[in-house]
């Protein structure tokens, strides 16, 4: 028997452990079109392709529920889901809810956790349409499943951004990382010193883009009226340099990005300063924005570029000139994926 050395999960990440665990399945299916490696499974049923994905949402990793409302937390437990459908151009349709849940929670919290969920339901026009409910010794468990279709030849993967395509952001980043901060200031502020109150006055912005984000039907349903197919796109979950580069490796190119193009809202900026942080850190990588990150070819430029929606931040080059950001003052930055990974080892990092 021959020994493997033991490797830890932390040294992978949690993207090098899909790859690695998943890297010699092969497809049998005719039916499976796209498997594991984008934000969306793809499942070819004639006409229409069938687009499914699941994330998983653990208390004490993924959210606290010492500032997390549990309708707040269900809403958005929908809303990240039905983001990865909306970034492979497609519309979601249904959802299953599964959850696990200890002794400390009631009746009456599951149902405004539920109400979240039929509030996001609502919204998005959704149906709900099954799942499981079991035990958990460790807290609060989230597993949502969602299920989107649209036209095989709308169908937008990570693979297919080409040299000179645009590159284009929706709305504005970093907001959702800077109102995270706020929360675990005033949380520990809170738990340091009896009775005092959070301070939450005049950051409703920051704080609804971390506690209850919106997916971008807006953006998808633009797309079909001014008749573009993005090239690639991806949604922004860990952050702008992370995405990009996930587009960069699976299409094989570079990319060049404007710190100058970068959307970044005042109230992101005033909270990043109260930090003494900078907000294009935020913005590269803070995660949990769910805008969509996406090219374009150049023909369709015209078509987006007096749309408040949409901001172009930069364009795809050759894979030899790597992906860089162009700082303010002109320099030359190297991309890196340094956003969110919930698999990381705390250990290493102190």
């Amino acid at each position: 028997m021959t020994d493997k050395k033991t490797r830890e999960i932390a040294e992978l990440g949690e993207f090098g452990l899909i790859e690695h665990l998943t890297h010699d399945l092969n497809l049998k299916q005719k039916s499976t079109i796209k498997g594991i490696g984008d934000d969306a499974a793809v499942l070819n049923y004639g006409n229409t392709s069938i687009v499914l994905t699941t994330d998983l949402l653990l208390e004490g990793i993924h959210f606290n529920l010492i500032y997390t409302p549990l309708k707040h937390l269900g809403y958005k437990a929908v809303v990240v889901n039905l983001s990865d459908v909306y970034a492979m151009n497609a519309i979601p349709k249904q959802i299953t809810v599964s959850i696990g849940v200890s002794s400390k929670f009631s009746v009456n919290h599951l149902e405004e956790l539920y109400e979240g969920i039929k509030l996001a339901c609502e919204k998005y026009n959704v149906d709900l349409v099954g799942g499981d409910t079991s035990t958990s010794l460790t807290g609060l468990v989230i597993s949502i499943t969602a299920i989107g279709e649209a036209n095989k030849e709308n169908i937008t993967y990570r693979c297919n951004a080409k040299k000179n395509d645009i590159v284009c952001v929706t709305g504005n980043l970093g907001a959702a990382y800077m109102g995270l901060q706020l929360l675990e200031r005033e949380k520990n502020v809170f738990t340091s010193i009896n009775d005092m109150q959070p301070n939450l006055e005049g950051y409703e912005y920051i704080l609804q883009r971390q506690l209850k984000p919106e997916a971008r039907k807006d953006v998808i349903e633009l797309f079909k009226e001014l008749q573009i197919v993005p090239t690639a796109m991806i949604d922004i979950s860990d952050g702008l340099s992370s995405e990009i580069l996930h587009i960069c490796n699976k299409s094989g190119v570079g990319c060049k990005i404007f710190q100058d193009k970068i959307p970044i809202d005042l109230n992101t900026q005033k909270m990043a300063k109260e930090f003494n942080f900078e907000p294009i850190i935020a913005a590269l990588n803070g995660g949990e924005d769910y805008e969509l990150l996406f090219t374009i070819d150049v023909a369709d430029f015209d078509k987006i570029k007096n749309q408040p929606l949409i901001h172009p931040v930069g364009h795809i080059t050759t894979k030899e000139h790597g992906a860089v950001l162009i700082s303010e003052s002109g320099h030359t930055i190297e991309l890196q994926a340094q956003g969110w990974n919930p698999l990381r080892n705390k250990k290493s990092e102190e």
